[in-house]
């Protein structure tokens, strides 16, 4: 049983060229399309992908969405873990941060910034530049400050950590707000918040390397339903290279490479009474990891 589960939620655009169900002009992105909201949790693992038209999340569709996933985590007799929700801006509403609170769940989420955020650092920044002028330039510089405000739509006041950075094209401010308890600022930003990155790298692999983004039905429920397969393959491959030595290169490898290397191999199969035998050809690039590979293969069922 797992202590604690990070949730990293995220939305991604997905562009498409005909008359689907719920697809949506999106002015940033200047084409019709689908936003669907990506779920993974801390190490990489697929959680939940579900589709909806291409616009930004607001506090009444991202509850709904959220109720579940903590009922389906502790339904798997994990009443007691701990559950982190781990999310960029998009994600920062009263009715998120709410219901969180009012069910027992940790978050950390991006604070788009605004006058009365940046009121509380305009003395950092003034004194992070003046240090940067007054240094070698060869590097930013980067400090912290803790407070406590809320937005008018919040229903209490919150933690706010702000970053402020300092570099050769201006200062960079950044806020996040939490209920942590954990009191360095530095390790709450960096070492908990900024890994939320990640996601976007899981999100590359399903849309690039597994073509997650084939959303072509007419039907969304279709659609729906091929989002649901791609997270599969995603499974598939996460699960591979899971498997892998720890000190292999595959370990670390994108999906397409894993494909090329383990999975698109010309050999030749003969079916025998008791076994199957592969036959791999003598310049393999892989004949080292495939026997592993082959015997670590039915875990993935389990």
């Amino acid at each position: 049983m797992p202590k604690r589960i990070v949730l990293d939620i995220d939305d991604t655009f997905d562009a498409v060229h005909g008359g689907q169900q719920l697809r949506l002009f999106n002015a940033h992105h200047d084409e019709y399309g689908f936003q669907p909201i990506v779920v993974f949790d801390g190490e990489g693992r697929f959680v939940t992908a579900v589709l909806r038209p291409a616009q930004r999340p607001g506090g009444k569709e991202i509850k709904p969405f959220l109720r579940r996933l903590p009922r389906a985590i502790r339904a798997n007799n994990w009443p007691k873990t701990e559950i982190l929700l781990r999310a960029d801006s998009h994600y920062c509403a009263p009715e998120v941060i709410d219901w969180c609170r009012a069910n027992g769940l940790d978050y950390i989420l991006g604070v788009a910034p605004t006058t009365t955020l940046r009121r509380h650092v305009e003395t950092l920044e003034a004194s992070v530049q003046a240090r940067f002028d007054a240094g070698p330039k060869d590097a930013k510089l980067r400090r912290f400050k803790e407070f406590f405000d809320g937005a008018a739509s919040w229903s209490r006041v919150e933690r706010i950590i702000a970053r402020v950075e300092v570099g050769s094209q201006g200062p960079d401010t950044r806020f996040i707000v939490t209920n942590l308890t954990t009191r360095n600022a530095r390790v709450l930003y960096e070492e908990i918040y900024c890994r939320r990155g990640e996601a976007e790298n899981h999100i590359k692999s399903w849309k690039t390397h597994l073509a997650a983004d084939r959303t072509s039905c007419t039907k969304a429920t279709a659609n729906q339903l091929r989002l649901f397969l791609h997270a599969g393959a995603y499974w598939l491959m996460w699960g591979l290279r899971a498997s892998m030595p720890k000190h292999s290169i595959l370990r670390v490898a994108q999906f397409d490479t894993l494909r090329l290397r383990l999975i698109k191999i010309a050999a030749r199969v003969v079916e025998m009474k008791t076994m199957i035998r592969i036959h791999l050809p003598t310049s393999c690039p892989a004949q080292t990891i495939m026997p592993l590979a082959l015997m670590r293969i039915p875990r993935l069922v389990t």
